[in-house]
């Protein structure tokens, strides 16, 4: 568990998406993370609306001064790819909410995390909830900053079965060669994909309990987890309230939690040929080389903490204690 004296610097950079939204809710109300800043990048949504979902989150958060600032709008070689059908036309659920009362910073992406994460006392730990573009840029034009990046935990990629393609998740799928340049870093790496995200669900009570506080933060997480029921809780008896998942949400519980995740260091790359592979993890899980290796072919991998196993009844605990701003779940 992150050490709450000293709360751990960690930055987001998201495409604000209801999951993505309660990932911000969370980040902003953990006393173990200090939100230093939110950078913004085309995927659920394009780059202005995810803008203005995240700076509307932050204001229901009670998290008005967190610095955000508009990154890029499509990926680094291919046109932006919504997930409009997923996250509603707005992308946030289409819930009606209201402009934020104020604007992005006068910086780009790049900038402010260039900025924040050099000018910070302590290594930060970025957390990418989106397509890759920003973190990608921010590697080739400043490398310099990976000297005060305490470990990249990003949303993205999957061991087995994607969801924009049979192999591929939506963020690494939206920009491959972006998600291949954070693979370079040269920092510790944790892969916080699809084999985690779809596991943690939030009961519907729970949910429930949530849409009815009158608190803005918790009523927000509430809908947000109602826009997006994941069928019934996972052995429950047939009739029970929808669950929702927590999504990107969970890979901030991860740095605020890690004990929760369940990882192993292995090999991964990206696919970046044309094709149904395109955007592919693959994760490298054998136990000894194979013929390839033994005739030669030996390519550069990356060693990633990939997530293979998550604390489901941990991280719903933490996430709704957090919220709600409460020491233990209430029933």
């Amino acid at each position: 568990m992150t050490d709450q004296n000293t709360p751990t610097p960690v930055i987001i950079d998201c495409d604000t998406g209801v999951d993505d939204a309660l990932a911000l809710l969370f980040a902003v109300r953990h006393p173990g993370l200090d939100l230093r800043a939110v950078t913004c990048v085309a995927g659920n949504t394009d780059v202005d609306g995810v803008v203005r979902n995240t700076l509307t989150v932050l204001e229901r958060a009670g998290a008005p001064d967190v610095p955000v600032a508009r990154g890029a709008e499509r990926p680094l070689i291919e046109p932006a790819r919504s997930a409009r059908h997923v996250h509603g036309q707005d992308g946030m659920g289409d819930l009606g909410l209201p402009a934020p009362a104020r604007g992005p910073v006068d910086v780009d992406a790049v900038t402010l995390l260039r900025r924040e994460i050099l000018g910070s006392p302590r290594p930060v730990t970025l957390i990418p909830t989106a397509p890759l573009t920003n973190i990608a840029l921010l590697l080739r034009t400043h490398p310099e900053v990976t000297g005060n990046i305490e470990r990249i935990v990003f949303m993205g990629g999957a061991v087995n079965t994607g969801n924009a393609t049979a192999v591929a998740e939506f963020n690494v799928w939206h920009d491959p060669e972006a998600a291949a340049i954070l693979l370079t870093a040269g920092v510790p790496i944790t892969m916080y994909g699809l084999d985690v995200f779809t596991r943690v669900l939030v009961p519907g009570a729970d949910i429930r309990r949530l849409r009815a506080s009158t608190e803005p933060g918790a009523r927000l997480a509430g809908e947000l987890l109602a826009h997006r029921p994941a069928g019934a809780v996972p052995g429950a008896p047939d009739g029970d309230e929808p669950s929702g998942g927590l999504g990107d949400a969970g890979a901030v519980c991860a740095v605020a939690d890690p004990a929760g995740l369940g990882t192993r260091r292995l090999p991964v790359e990206v696919s970046l040929a044309p094709g149904p592979a395109r955007g592919q993890t693959i994760v490298d899980r054998r136990l000894r080389p194979g013929e390839a290796e033994i005739h030669g072919d030996m390519r550069e991998q990356a060693l990633v903490d990939v997530a293979l196993d998550v604390d489901v009844e941990r991280y719903v605990s933490l996430y709704l204690e957090t919220v709600e701003g409460t020491g233990a779940r209430g029933d």
